[in-house]
Order: structure tokens, then sequence, then C-alpha cells
């Protein structure tokens, strides 16, 4: 019997970005059509241009509902917005018109996944200063998705093959990112983490949750957050039944899961997190926003404006979130 392939809504992105050549790069492997259904929101013919510009013979198909689609191999078919005009697009700039586009994009594509039309949302990458000239006032991806889906927590998830790291905070200042870190946001997110590793297929997720001074703290002498706020976060989750530690030093933490001792490690902020997850694996990272009632997952990376309308971004994080994203949507569906 041959395995479940769920229907993916794939978003364009910044279109004066990579982010339209970087999914039909996937879109057309044959890896990625064994295993889901594809569908890009966006425009039509910004996708179109963008099967050119990296010279693929795929026919490009606008459909304006998602039973439209036929799913057949040698085609992406787009649920066309006709939301972008090609002869003021310009490659690698900020526009507000591409960060309204991308903007429409990720709207149309939450409609879908929460009517059921779509099984699990992925994401190709948003420029945050366009999306702000069109009027839209968001740090990022998951604020955005928050707000659409009206959840107040969630947390980002950073995957890479085995190496797993949620974030207590994200897109704040380092200052505002200490103050975060707080017990009750801690056992939110390390909720969150044991929630999804479980989806990711780990029956029995080994969580550990890093400290956020040099040393832990070192018993206090280099700050008091491990013993006011995340020590007594880690008992509250080991009392409801979690297989969780900490805090661990943030400096062994990450090496130790990546030999094998933990699932996944709950850090403090962005860069505590991002920082090991790119040095394992820059362009092979993918995003995931846990808390939401749909599936959510992303490339981790930028527009790549340098190399928009050349035809060399490089697809890999997008496989790898779908991937990661048709996984998901077969263990929720008990496939």
């Amino acid at each position: 019997m041959s395995e479940y392939r769920p229907i993916l809504g794939v978003t364009m992105g910044d279109p004066s970005g990579s982010g339209p050549e970087i999914a039909v790069k996937a879109l057309t492997m044959p890896e990625i059509r064994a295993m889901c259904r594809p569908i890009v929101v966006g425009d039509g013919a910004t996708v179109r241009q963008a099967a050119k510009t990296v010279g693929s013979d795929v026919t490009v198909r606008s459909i304006e509902r998602v039973a439209d689609a036929s799913h057949e191999d040698g085609i992406i078919e787009v649920l066309d917005l006709h939301n972008v005009e090609l002869a003021g697009l310009q490659f690698g700039k900020i526009q507000a018109s591409s960060g309204q586009a991308a903007f429409e994009s990720i709207v149309r594509g939450v409609e879908l996944a929460q009517a059921g039309e779509t099984e699990a949302i992925v994401t190709s990458a948003i420029h945050k200063e366009s999306m702000n000239l069109a009027g839209h006032h968001y740090a990022g991806h998951t604020e955005i998705l928050a707000d659409l889906c009206g959840i107040k927590s969630v947390c980002m998830l950073l995957v890479a093959g085995g190496f797993r790291v949620t974030h207590v905070s994200t897109h704040c200042s380092l200052l505002e990112a200490i103050q975060r870190a707080k017990k009750g946001r801690i056992l939110d997110v390390t909720r969150l983490t044991h929630e999804a590793a479980k989806l990711l297929g780990v029956a029995e997720p080994r969580i550990a949750v890093a400290g956020l001074n040099p040393h832990s703290g070192e018993g206090g002498l280099f700050g008091t957050e491990e013993i006011e706020e995340i020590a007594p976060a880690v008992e509250a989750a080991q009392a409801e039944g979690m297989n969780v530690v900490g805090p661990i030093p943030p400096d062994t933490v990450f090496f130790r899961m990546n030999t094998g001792q933990y699932d996944a490690v709950v850090s403090m902020y962005h860069d505590q997190g991002h920082i090991p997850t790119k040095v394992l694996a820059f362009d092979q990272g993918v995003n995931v926003t846990l808390g939401l009632p749909i599936i959510r997952t992303s490339v981790d990376h930028g527009t790549v404006f340098g190399k928009a309308g050349k035809g060399t971004a490089r697809p890999a994080s997008m496989v790898e979130a779908l991937k990661l994203a048709a996984q998901m949507a077969r263990v929720k569906r008990g496939s």
C-alpha cells in the first residue's frame, strides 16, 4: 500500500526574492511529488516566470479552488491570487507591492488550512521591511500566523534531522529576551516541545532546557534567572510527567543533543537556538511554528535577494520543509 500523500499549501513568499524559484525547483523533484500533493498559493504569472528562470519545462497551471487541482506529474498548480504586476517587479529590491503579495499568500494559505482544504502550510521566505512598507507591521511569520489563528502562546521550533530546538523568545532585543524568560513561558514552550517531538515520531521525548547565563548562572554568581525561573519551570514540567532536565549550561547542551543525549532543547532566545542550528545545517534547517491549530513548516533562510532572478538559489531548506510537513500531516491523520 502506497504512503498517504497529504495536500500541502505552499506560500509563494516575497516575489522580489528567490522564493518562487526555490518552490519550482523543490516541487518538480520526484521525491517530493511522491510524498505529498503540493499547491502553490500566490501569483500564477510569477511562478511561470520562475519556472523559466530556473530552466524548468514544468507546466504551471492556475486554479481558483483547491478542489480543481489534478496533482498530475509535470504540473505545478497555483491557487492564483493574481496579485503581482510583473512589469513593476524588481528582483532583489524591497517593494511594498511585493510585501503585500507575500502577505496575501500567507492569509490565503492559512484560510485553506483552517478550512481543512490543505493539511499543512509550507511557507517561503518573506521580507519584513517590504511587509512593513505595505502596512503589515509584524516581526515575522510566527507573529502573523499567531494573529491570523487567534493564538497567543506559540513558539518557534528549528529542525535539522534529529537536532530540534525551540525558543522561549525570538524576534526581540536581548534585553527583552532576558525579561521574557519567565517560569510560565518556559513551561508553555516545554509543553509545546514535548507535543511536537511526538508529532515528529519521538515516542518518549527527552528534553533539555538550556540556561540563560554562562554556566547556567554558576549557582547565582552570574545571574539568578536559572534559580528563580528556569529550574522551577523544569520542576513543573517533570511534575506533569515529562522527561525534562535543566537548566543545562548553554555552551554544552547542544553538543549533548547532537550526540544523542536529548531529543530536543528549549533555548532561551533567538540566537542561542539559531546559531548552533545554522552551524550544523545552514541551508537545510526547517522552521516550524508550534501552538497553532494548523501545521506550519517553513524554510529557515531569508529571501535570498542576491540570487533572485538568476535561478541559482538552493532549494534544500524548502525540500526539507515539505518533507517535514508531509510527515507531520501523516502522523496527525494517523496514516
